[in-house]
């Protein structure tokens, strides 16, 4: 059997964090989580936790990171570049509200996300993922003449609280159609 390397050995010990982490955080929250509960869950000693992350804030930083990430890989599988410009625009978001029905994932990035880690450390982190890949639709879409070109950064930021606003009410039992013809219907208002 071949030994593992140093870098594999910290990112396996990395990865074990993060998935007990995720799980305790969505199972309690990040206030009822303990840093000994986490290390137990992912068979570690604290010593490894801090020796990747110097808190609690930063490993739940982490896992959301990850979480908007593996978010923004399922918009851009569900909208390739090939789709129309509108369609793809409406496939990602589609896209988005199933993604983000995930177990657990509007609790870390849209309910204690903001509360846990700031509105702008959340502003930063959506703005790599997944109201990157809104703002880059929306910029092709406005170069190629389907919207109307309108501000950018403001449309990216409305649209994408639309977009939250909407995975939260899935959460509590919404219709994704019913959400889906709302935001369609906005998007194709600003052709």
């Amino acid at each position: 059997m071949q030994r593992k390397t140093n870098r594999e050995r910290t990112e396996t010990t990395r990865a074990r964090l993060l998935e007990a982490a995720r799980s305790l955080f969505v199972e309690k929250g990040y206030a009822d989580t303990g840093t000994p509960e986490i290390v137990a869950a992912a068979g570690l000693t604290r010593g490894a936790l801090y020796h990747h992350f110097p808190d609690k804030q930063a490993l739940y930083a982490a896992v959301v990171e990850a979480e908007a990430a593996a978010v923004a890989a399922e918009i851009e599988q569900a909208a390739p570049a090939s789709l129309e410009v509108v369609s793809a625009l409406l496939a990602g978001g589609e896209a988005y509200l199933e993604a983000m029905q995930q177990q657990g994932r509007a609790r870390l990035l849209l309910v204690e996300g903001p509360a846990v880690l700031g509105r702008a450390r959340m502003d930063e982190i959506d703005a790599a993922h997944g109201n990157r890949t809104l703002r880059e639709g929306l910029a092709t879409a406005m170069k190629a003449g389907a919207l109307k070109p309108l501000p950018l950064d403001p449309l990216t930021q409305v649209l994408g609280a639309m977009f939250d606003r909407a995975a939260l009410a899935l959460i509590d039992g919404g219709d994704l159609r019913d959400q889906m013809a709302v935001l369609g219907a906005v998007i194709k208002g600003l052709q």
